[in-house]
């Protein structure tokens, strides 16, 4: 039995893209032991995946910080790991790469730089659909891949009747109308007008809710729309998964949630403007998929709405 090794930060749609190409790896490693090195706030999160046999913690402080990275390192040689899987494949992981397996190939070192073809640069590879890279690194390094392609983010879902409930929550239509601050791009502008197309055109059948991150609770009472919280606070990944799984329908901006509705198999739509494509970012699957606009200040609720109602009917 040996120890293996898979690197995955985040972001949170990365996490959920991630998971088929976990899954893989530990059906190919089935008599060793798989641990995964992430960051806090998916650390908690991967102790509940069944494919992995524990968590290490990242704070990923800086590089320069020596004292910090002398101890990662220091812990992550204790493991003696076999084979490193770098999914993250970010300049950070590549400089644990030279502390940890300096001249290592991708029979240890399994990443985007050493499965590149030959004449192939990673910028040229980092065009490809995220989900296609991951596929061609694994088969690369010997996997068989048969979930890389078609995630699977159910294993992260919980109990939440308690909050539905409270909530009462039967048939909704969860929206996602916030993004990072710095990636205003991303924001549709007419999630109320949508709101109120919703509301006249189905005599109010269903209830349309919304789930802001901590960050976004205060900006969430200029959506009319119900917030749902646990007890005042945000809803955690594995409660937001649960309320997205069991929506009837799910609408969003290019964001975190848009990608765990996807690999969660359920109906829904993202909304794209010209950040990037719906094809480079792996999201449209058999049940969600996308509208993407040249601008998405010119998308208008009465489009999205169309599309909402061809899918959920």
């Amino acid at each position: 039995m040996s120890n293996i090794l898979i690197i995955k930060h985040g972001s949170l749609g990365d996490i959920a893209q991630a998971c088929g190409a976990i899954q893989d790896i530990s059906e190919h490693h089935k008599e060793d032991e798989i641990y995964l090195l992430t960051t806090k706030p998916y650390f908690d999160l991967f102790k509940k995946n069944p494919y992995i046999s524990d968590v290490i913690l990242d704070k990923r402080l800086s590089r320069l910080n020596l004292i910090y990275l002398y101890s990662l390192m220091k812990k992550i040689k204790k493991y003696n790991f076999s084979k490193v899987y770098d999914l993250q494949n970010s300049n950070r992981t590549a400089f644990y790469k030279k502390i940890l397996f300096p001249k290592a190939k991708k029979d240890i070192w399994s990443s985007t730089n050493t499965t590149l073809l030959e004449g192939t640069t990673k910028e040229d590879f980092d065009k490809d659909p995220v989900l296609s890279r991951f596929d061609y690194q694994l088969k690369s390094s010997g996997l068989n891949t048969n979930h890389t392609l078609k995630p699977d983010f159910s294993w992260s879902t919980t109990d939440i009747s308690q909050i539905k409930n409270h909530h009462q929550l039967d048939k909704y239509i969860l929206l996602f109308p916030f993004c990072s601050p710095h990636l205003t791009s991303k924001k549709w502008p007419y999630y109320n007008e949508l709101i109120a197309i919703i509301n006249e055109k189905s005599d109010n059948k269903f209830k349309v809710v919304i789930a802001p991150g901590p960050s976004e609770i205060k900006d969430a009472s200029n959506i009319n729309a119900l917030c749902v919280l646990d007890n005042g606070k945000a809803l955690d990944i594995s409660q937001l998964a649960t309320l997205i799984k069991d929506s009837l329908f799910v609408i969003a901006n290019d964001t975190g949630p848009a990608h765990m509705t996807a690999h969660l198999g359920s109906k829904g739509i993202a909304l794209f403007g010209s950040h990037t494509t719906p094809f480079k970012v792996s999201i449209e699957r058999e049940n969600f998929k996308a509208i993407q606009a040249p601008e998405l200040s010119k998308l208008s609720a009465e489009k999205v709405f169309e599309r909402l109602s061809e899918i959920i009917s």
